[in-house]
Order: structure tokens, then C-alpha cells, then sequence
């Protein structure tokens, strides 16, 4: 099954070190049964595509978490797509989620995606908004709505260690 991990920066550099990625909550998402119930129309490309979109949301938290404890972390949304066994379904969560079976090896990975430089200022207000955009707030909305008009970059898996290194 491939599978969309929300991550970050910090969370990529782990992976090139340790050659796997421990999610956060063994959770992801993905193109589920329930997903593509929840869609009247819409190819496997384009449920796929909702269920990165989902991944990039939750990174968005994982990004504020970690701006609370390092206001200096680089602010960009990650996620990072694998082809993974044993994943089961959570659609008691929402519809694209499913938990890991444990931490996803390198080799599994099919793609980073990242965004880019240009994106860092509207992530990093959507991060510190993303609790309120839940909550309705059409202010909050507007910043989450601004970060997610940035397309994630993509990057094969073996530009990580280069890619890092840029940064």
C-alpha cells in the first residue's frame, strides 16, 4: 500500500541517518476504502493526491509542536510517500488515516516531498494557526489556505542526503 507520512525536516534528517522513518503515531494516510467513498468523483491519481494533501495538513502539527520547543527548526512542510505491508485501516479517525506496522525503511520509500524555501513564511503561519482553522476560524483558515496553495516539491529518495545538505 503506499502511504502519505506526515513529517519534518528534523523527522528527514533521521531517516538519512538512520536509513528508516519512525512516524509519528505509526500514523499516515492513504487512499483507503473510506476515502474514496468519501469522494463523489475522482481518479486513483487524484485520491492519492487528497490523501498526500491530508499528509501535509498533520505535518503542519508536527510543525508546531516542534517550533514550541525550537523556535529556530526549519519551517517547511515534508512528507514522505512509501510502499509499505501491514498498514491497517483507521477510519474511525478520518478516512485516509492508517497506522504502521513500525518504523518504514529506506528502501520502501518512493519519494520525498518537500516544500520549497519560497513557502516558508506562509507554513509557518499555517502551523501556528492549524488548531484554530479546525476550529473554524476563518482568519486561521485563510493562513492554512495560504500555505497549501505552496506545492510540495518532489525529491527521490536518493537526493535526501543532498537535499539536506543545501538546506
Amino acid at each position: 500500500m503506499r502511504v502519505y507520512i506526515p513529517a519534518t525536516v528534523a523527522m528527514l534528517k533521521a531517516l538519512n541517518a538512520d536509513g528508516e522513518l519512525a512516524a509519528v503515531g505509526n500514523t499516515a494516510f492513504a487512499l483507503t476504502p473510506a476515502l474514496r467513498e468519501s469522494y463523489a468523483t475522482g481518479g486513483d491519481e487524484e485520491l492519492e493526491y487528497a490523501a498526500m494533501l491530508d499528509a501535509a495538513r498533520a505535518s503542519l502539527r508536527l510543525l508546531n509542536a516542534e517550533l514550541d520547543t525550537d523556535p529556530a527548526a526549519l519551517v517547511r512542510r515534508a512528507v514522505v510517500s512509501a510502499d509499505v505491508d501491514g498498514a491497517e485501516l483507521r477510519p474511525d479517525l478520518d478516512y485516509a488515516v492508517v497506522k504502521l506496522a513500525g518504523p518504514v525503511p529506506m528502501k520502501v520509500v518512493a519519494a520525498i516531498h518537500l516544500d520549497t524555501a519560497e513557502a516558508e513564511d506562509a507554513v509557518r503561519a499555517a502551523a501556528a494557526a492549524i488548531d484554530a482553522a479546525d476550529l473554524g476560524d476563518p482568519d486561521a483558515e485563510f493562513a492554512l489556505g495560504d500555505a497549501e496553495d505552496h506545492e510540495l516539491a518532489w525529491y527521490a529518495p536518493q537526493e535526501l542526503p543532498f537535499l539536506l545538505e543545501l538546506m
